[in-house]
This record gives C-alpha cells, structure tokens and sequence, in this order.
C-alpha cells in the first residue's frame, strides 16, 4: 500500500507532456528603421520548450521573411523558415504569429 500511494505522488508530480510551460521573452525593439515599419517592435514573444534567445531569433528572422511574402486574400499567411512551420494571421490591427518546429513553439505580435 505505501508502494501504490507512492507512486500515486510520484505521478502526480511529473508534469505531462501537453503541459509545457510558455515563458515570456523581451521584445525585439525597433526590428526595421528606416523603413515604414519604423518604431514598430515585435513584441508579447512567448516561447515553449525553446530558450529566450532562440525564441527573440526565431521572431525576428520569421518575421522579415514574412514581411517579404504577399498577402493571400484569407488574410493568413503560412510558410517555413528554417525548418519552423510558420502561421501569421494579419486580420485586425495586430499580426499575431505562430512558428512551430516539433514541440518548440514561438508566438509574437507585430
């Protein structure tokens, strides 16, 4: 019986593997001067299971790419950098992106 309520702990306290946990990165000040897109920050960074400045690269390097491409008519736009699968929905006043590369993930706002 000690053996069972141990293991129930034990299980209890691992973390699944759906439950990864998002930090909060800081913004990528003024990406593009002196361009139109001048003072405008890729900001609200948040990144699972990849480290800051990986997540901050990820943003920044996706992000040009996108800035690149034509708009499609659905208003999202889904391409790879370097291996991430890459969703930014431009509807509304913000764009707001999701790069995915296995079980990493990076979401920004521009």
């Amino acid at each position: 019986m000690v053996a069972g309520v141990a293991c129930a702990i034990v299980g209890a306290a691992a973390p699944s593997a759906g439950a990864a946990e998002s930090r909060a990165c800081r913004p990528v000040i003024d990406p593009y001067p002196n361009t139109r897109f001048e003072g405008v920050d890729i900001r609200r960074i948040r990144a699972t299971a990849v480290s800051c400045p990986t997540a901050r690269r990820v943003a920044r390097r996706a992000h040009r790419k996108a800035l690149g491409l034509t708009p499609p008519p659905s208003g999202i736009r889904r391409f790879i950098w370097n291996g991430w699968k890459v969703t930014g929905d431009l509807r509304g006043a913000t764009d707001r992106y999701l790069a995915a590369r296995g079980a990493r993930r990076v979401r920004w706002v521009f």
